[in-house]
Parts: C-alpha cells; sequence; structure tokens
C-alpha cells in the first residue's frame, strides 16, 4: 500500500471518529426539557429500582439495563434509533414498541418523560 492510500484511508477512518463523537454531542446540544427536573422524576417514578441511573439514588436490584451511557447508544429498547423523541415514546409506552417488554407503563406525563429523558440524555457518569 502506497503512503498516499494509506494516509487517504488513515484520514478517512479519523474523520468517521469524529462524525461519530459529534451525532453524541450534537444530541445533548439539541436535548430539550430540563434535567434537574428529570433526576427528580426518575426517582419519583422509582426507575431506579430496575436501573442504574447515573445521579439518581434507590434500591440495588436491577432488572433493566444500566442507564448511564444511554446518550452513546444507537438505539432505545433495541429497535428505535436513539432521539429524543423515541426516549419520551418509550418512557411513555414501552408496550408499544415491545409488547414483550418488561418494563412497565408508569403513566408518566409529556412533561415528566421529556424531563426524564433530558437528564438520561446529558448525564455524565
Amino acid at each position: 500500500m502506497s503512503a498516499r492510500v494509506f494516509g487517504c484511508s488513515l484520514l478517512q477512518v479519523l474523520a468517521l471518529a469524529l462524525l461519530a463523537g459529534c451525532q453524541d454531542k450534537q444530541l445533548a446540544a439539541s436535548v430539550q426539557g430540563d434535567p434537574a427536573r428529570g433526576r427528580i422524576a426518575l426517582a419519583q417514578h422509582a426507575c431506579r429500582a430496575c436501573h442504574m441511573i447515573p445521579g439518581v439514588t434507590g434500591s440495588e436490584t436491577y432488572v433493566g439495563r444500566p442507564l448511564e451511557d444511554l446518550a452513546e447508544r444507537r438505539f432505545i429498547a433495541g429497535v428505535l434509533p436513539n432521539t429524543q423523541a423515541n426516549l419520551v415514546h418509550w418512557i411513555r409506552d414501552p408496550k408499544s414498541v415491545d409488547p414483550r417488554t418488561a418494563m412497565p407503563t408508569l403513566g408518566v406525563s409529556e412533561r415528566d418523560a421529556l424531563d426524564m429523558s433530558a437528564w438520561l440524555l446529558t448525564a455524565k457518569k
């Protein structure tokens, strides 16, 4: 492989890595809602009973997947592209996305779901 071809390939790999990192930053920068209020709503809805969530205290019995890296994931529930709107939809009505999910429908309001998604998409470990 010539040095020129290798250099071009290296530049392409670096560009793809930078774009992947930008996606996470763009998602966090475009998040709507109140993350601080979302943290409180996550505790009030006892989400920590099943999930490890950064910055939210609760029991240590975990049924669901840890949520500390949610902003970095490509999909929610394995099927929905990771957008804030899809996360709000999942939080409010998980059975409509996956009828066999163990996640219960908790009666979360639109505002609480928006705020909860804001916390989940911006919280750091």
